[in-house]
């Protein structure tokens, strides 16, 4: 999944269609682009019973090249790329647009948040297994080229990662150009030792033949499910054409793919088994043996760069995909740096960083080669390759409201063929594929947690506040002591009355002039236009309501959006505006709401979030808070 390159969103439309393509060759197509290094290995030496005879080796290319064209170009090219929300795709805007396609059916909108989750969640476990496996299938081919190195491989991949993960907080604006020509580069390479394969043993081009995936099917009836297990390697990455869809627009994207990217990809494949063919013995390496032997150190240092930019591409996706949770409620507010002045895709987030950096290690050193990983791969792609079908599902049908007589037969399509792959990888999870499906686990819970738990927050601070007019109709009653200037107060609720506002009154006894309570809301929409960001109400004695609305794409910023709020009686000079927030302890409590573990889990990361000063970017001079505790 990839969102590495922010800069070719706001150049989008000044570039020109050569200079698209081949960004978004390098940005989207990293890590689908690196799977021959280790999928034919896999399918034949991961302990799946699939011999390496002529059958064996047709009918595997078989699957492999029909599951590129039903998997890939028809399912996400040709129809999950036209599910744009606004311009944006990813788990999070897909899950977005489909709880706006269940407004009125509060329990099928329940059912799509844990689908969106839990897709969101295995994302992060392939975050983790990605660079893990890529760049130990690129460093293992120094074993063919050296004698004795092979206890070297894994500290080799250390380093790498570890300087990799490291070089995150300086951002990757400058060496992020480099990625299109590298990778354009790589897929030229991988079709010419294809071309140079097939030449040797045209038979090979057999396997375009769907018949052959059937005779695979009837040869192998006990392990044909399992071995989809292996095949399915091929299309990791698959989503990263849809979550790159804000990047460079859906016809570039599908024009890479199948103008170079699939080209290539099949015809490297088919390189491979033809070398099969020819020699069995081949199958402890074949992506590195199909290279003349002159060529073998160069394609190492290619396969290298070109995992590291896969890496690279994943771990920038992570980012992008933690500030959308972030902004529509499902992980607790993290400090976001902006590693480019010009660039709004640009992003860095030291605690995603140094946590995917602790599991990749982990990984490596658990497992130690990528065939081992390998084994532990796909569960968490084919996870969220079955989340965004089922959400996709309800987005055609009501959303977009296609014919059910065409829609339903190809979706249900779309559905058996990712619970076929699903299935097929269910075994892993005791085999070594436990982490992902571990680390999906706690995150689920975490991000489920955080978003009830702030519900619960609301409706208990909503149970104990004071309306607003019956406040002001006291005010009128009995005015306080007025102070010079604004106070901006904010809060969740903007019918009722702060308890910030409330404490400030009883123990300043004074108000000031201008009395504002502000909401952010945050919309399912990526962007919100600055003409619409603004609603503002005028309640009388000084009182006035503010709504902020911001899309998921969206960096807050309350200073500079009040700086545009035009109404009399309304002065946000920086100097003359206080800003009243309110920290809340929360206790857990008998009342109804979420168990008393979840409550107390709640509680800590309450605790450790970032508050509203630094997310919504005001001044560290002008701000004043107020605690309060609450029961849930």
């Amino acid at each position: 999944m990839v969102h590495a390159s922010g800069e070719v969103r706001e150049g989008r439309q000044a570039a020109g269609p050569l200079s698209i393509l081949m960004a978004a060759v390098g940005v989207v197509y990293g890590d689908i682009g690196t799977s021959p290094l280790y999928t034919l290995k896999e399918v034949f030496t991961g302990g799946y019973g699939v011999a390496a005879s002529h059958d064996g080796v047709l009918g595997i290319l078989s699957l492999i090249f029909w599951a590129l064209v039903w998997v890939v170009s028809i399912k996400y090219v040709l129809f999950v790329l036209r599910a744009d929300n606004e311009g944006e795709g990813g788990t999070m805007a897909l899950l977005a647009l489909a709880r706006r396609a269940a407004l009125g059916y509060p329990k099928l909108g329940a059912v799509l948040v844990v689908f969106g989750l839990c897709g969101t969640a295995l994302f992060y476990g392939d975050s983790m297994i990605t660079p893990a496996v890529s760049v130990l299938s690129a460093v293992e081919g120094l074993e063919l080229a050296m004698d004795g190195i092979k206890h070297l491989v894994v500290p080799i991949t250390l380093v790498i990662l570890i300087g990799l993960f490291i070089l995150q907080k300086h951002g990757t604006a400058q060496i992020g150009k480099l990625f299109g020509p590298v990778m354009v580069c790589w897929f030229g390479v991988l079709g010419l030792l294809g071309i140079y394969g097939i030449y040797q043993h045209p038979e090979v081009l057999k396997a375009l033949n769907p018949a052959w995936v059937l005779r695979f099917f009837e040869v192998h009836p006990g392990i044909s499910v399992s071995v989809l297990g292996a095949v399915v390697l091929a299309l990791t990455g698959a989503e990263a054409l849809y979550a790159d869809l804000g990047h460079f627009g859906r016809k570039p994207i599908a024009r890479a793919w199948f103008a170079l990217v699939l080209p290539a990809l099949v015809l490297n494949y088919f390189g491979q088994g033809a070398l099969l063919l020819g020699d069995a013995e081949a199958v402890r390496n074949p992506f590195f043996l199909l290279a003349p032997s002159w060529a073998l150190v160069p394609m190492i240092v290619l396969s290298t760069v070109a995992t590291v930019i896969a890496s690279q591409a994943v771990i920038s996706g992570a980012f992008s995909l933690t500030h959308q949770a972030i902004q529509l409620g499902y992980i607790p507010r993290m400090h976001i740096q902006h590693t480019s002045s010009s660039e709004q895709g640009q992003i860095y987030i030291s605690a995603v960083n140094w946590t995917l950096m602790v599991g990749v290690i982990l990984l490596v050193l658990g497992f130690k080669s990528s065939g081992a990983l390998a084994s532990a791969y796909g569960v968490a792609v084919t996870g969220t390759m079955l989340c965004t079908t089922v959400m996709l599902s309800v987005v055609v049908l009501r959303l977009w409201r296609w014919p059910p007589l065409l829609s339903v037969p190809l979706l249900l399509g779309f559905l058996a063929v990712d619970l076929l792959f699903f299935t097929a990888n269910v075994p892993k999870i005791i085999q070594g594929g436990a982490f992902p499906v571990v680390a999906g686990i706690a995150l689920f819970i975490l991000m489920s947690t955080w978003k009830r738990g702030k519900q619960l927050l609301v409706e208990r601070i909503d149970e104990g506040s004071l309306p607003l007019p019956i406040f002001i109709a006291s005010i009128r009653i009995q005015p306080p002591h007025r102070v010079q200037g604004t106070a901006v107060f904010l809060t969740a609720r903007p019918a009722a009355v702060p308890h910030a506002l409330l404490h400030n009154l009883l123990h300043n006894q004074v108000l000031h002039e201008q009395v504002v309570l502000l909401t952010v809301v945050n919309e399912d929409s990526p962007r919100v236009p600055r003409e619409q960001r603004i609603d503002v109400e005028a309640y009388g004695e000084g009182f006035f309501r503010v709504i902020l609305h911001y899309g998921f794409m969206d960096e807050p910023d309350v200073p500079a959006a009040l700086a545009l709020c035009r109404l009399d009686g309304l002065d946000f000079t920086p100097m003359r505006t206080t800003y009243f927030l309110s920290r809340e302890t929360v206790i857990s409590s008998k009342l109804r709401g979420m168990a008393r573990w979840r409550e107390n889990l709640f509680a800590f990361m309450l605790k450790n979030a970032n508050g509203n000063l630094k997310f919504f970017r005001l001044p560290l001079n002008r701000v004043i808070e107020l605690g309060t505790q609450v029961e849930i």
